[in-house]
């Protein structure tokens, strides 16, 4: 009997010392789908055609001041197809969308500030849409069922509405949770989504790491009062788009991942993706500054900014990738499966 009880307490003893199996997020593999041509860097903005195939624009910071801004095209398995250099912009190109009405493909220009209507074989453009202010930083574009164009402005807290065929933009809503209040990057309001039924709008407030809920009623649409939806949204919220459940894709800049979200409380679903290193070609291993979004059938398309702000700032704006994203030599976009691991409740 007490040899039966010294070995049940022997075992009572393994048990308490062996480590309980945590389970962790369920990340996914990142690949990468396109690598940028010899010269160009920084992808920013990322939206596909009815064909499939994939436009790319780039925040330049690596060519002269004065240089024209970059439209990079790929088919829909990565090749690349055509580099354009936009007539008029300015190397600071972010978002980019085809309108779904007009077919035209509208490119916003960070550096200028405006949103320009560009051909995306020959690279000529035109103005599509002005705003007004003190120094406007227009960033994210989406576009409601009428046509209706909506861009942030991430300096002064403003999202502009212009209709389908632009003009001089309206202040849509004016907000303070829509500003930056601590850089870095002094980015506010970036990317933005209606949800399906176009009752919401959701907004990434990169600098503060939050999503900014603005409900919506009406047509032509009205806007009610924007309110923070979730706190600590990853590590800089930047691009955002929205899956047929109404879920959130957040792709986090500063922690190198794509955070889901479910629409009703803002809980956290999914964190998909991670950075790994540089390989031996000079090429981020995973996300490196994972900026912009988009499906692309059964994957997720994702622009890897790698992009040094301390280097082209100052030292005192050094951001956790900076000396990472110094090490960059070849830029890629990536992709991730479109999946959403189960977790324990």
């Amino acid at each position: 009997m007490r040899i039966n009880r010294a070995k049940t307490f022997l075992t009572l003893l393994v048990l308490l010392a062996t480590p309980l199996a945590a389970q962790a997020w369920e990340r996914g593999t990142v690949e990468r789908f396109a690598t940028l041509p010899a010269g160009e860097a920084h992808p920013e903005g990322i939206c596909v055609d009815r064909e499939g195939n994939v436009y790319v624009v780039t925040v330049a910071a690596n060519k002269p001041e004065t240089s024209p801004g970059t439209l990079i095209v790929f088919d829909a398995k990565g090749k690349h197809l055509r580099t354009v250099s936009i007539v008029g912009s300015s190397r600071l190109l972010l978002d980019l969308r085809f309108h779904p009405q007009t077919g035209k493909l509208l490119v916003i220009d960070y550096g200028a500030p405006k949103v320009l209507t560009v051909d995306p074989v020959t690279g000529a453009s035109s103005v599509f849409m002005t705003v007004t202010g003190h120094k406007p930083g227009l960033d994210g574009l989406t576009i409601d069922a009428a046509g209706n164009v909506y861009v942030t402005d991430a300096h002064q807290g403003i999202i502009w509405k212009v209709g389908k065929d632009g003009g001089a933009a309206t202040a849509w809503v004016t907000s303070p949770l829509l500003k930056p209040t601590r850089p870095p990057p002094n980015i506010g309001a970036n990317g933005l989504v209606f949800n399906n039924k176009e009752t919401a709008m959701f907004v990434a407030n990169t600098a503060e790491d939050t999503i900014v809920k603005i409900p919506v009623s009406g047509e032509p649409h009205k806007p009610g009062t924007p309110e923070v939806f979730v706190n600590r949204a990853g590590g800089g919220p930047d691009g955002l788009i929205v899956d047929e459940h109404d879920n959130l894709w957040i792709a986090c800049n500063q922690s190198n991942e794509i955070l889901v979200l479910e629409p009703k409380q803002g809980k956290v679903i999914a964190r998909l993706g991670d950075f790994g290193g540089i390989d031996k070609d000079g090429a981020p291993i995973g996300f490196l500054w994972s900026n912009s979004l988009v499906f692309h059938g059964d994957y997720v398309l994702v622009t890897n900014l790698s992009l040094d702000v301390g280097a082209v700032t100052s030292p005192t704006l050094r951001t956790v990738d900076g000396p990472w994203a110094a090490q960059v030599k070849l830029h890629t976009v990536s992709k991730i499966k479109k999946h959403i691991p189960k977790v324990s409740e």
